[in-house]
């Protein structure tokens, strides 16, 4: 697991993925199986579908705008003068970023590294976090 920023240009940072999220709930899928098959088996589907995207799926912070990738090619782009506010949520263990533009709302697991996650958006977004 990278726990240093991939860097493509000075002005471009791309948050490396963190499996924690994923691998914390396919091990918690276990001992839940003996409980209750059925959440179990939905808990480990999710896990697993966690997994992918946090192999597949990239941010990177541009001087502009915050670009999703997947597998290379970028899929979204969510520029910085739309957005309103910011947050992450859960700071001990976090497990959400929350973000809203103008027009829209956005709910993304964490699935990349939260403290670089926090650190750029602090520098491209500024005191746009309401707490």
């Amino acid at each position: 697991m990278t726990t240093t920023p991939t860097t493509q240009t000075s002005n471009i940072v791309e948050l490396p993925p963190n499996y924690i999220i994923p691998i914390v709930l396919l091990i918690s899928a276990f001992p839940l199986f003996l409980i209750q098959r059925w959440v179990s088996l939905g808990v480990a589907i999710f896990a697993l579908f966690l997994l992918v995207q946090t192999a597949l799926i990239r941010l990177q912070f541009t001087p502009t705008d915050l670009d999703v990738y997947r597998s290379g090619k970028l899929l979204r782009r969510f520029p910085y003068q739309d957005w309103i506010n910011w947050e992450i949520f859960w700071t001990p263990v976090p497990i959400l970023f929350y973000f809203r533009e103008v027009k829209s709302i956005h709910f993304l697991p964490i699935i990349f590294d939260a403290k670089l996650l926090e650190t750029c958006l602090k520098q491209h977004c500024g005191n746009l976090k309401q707490n």
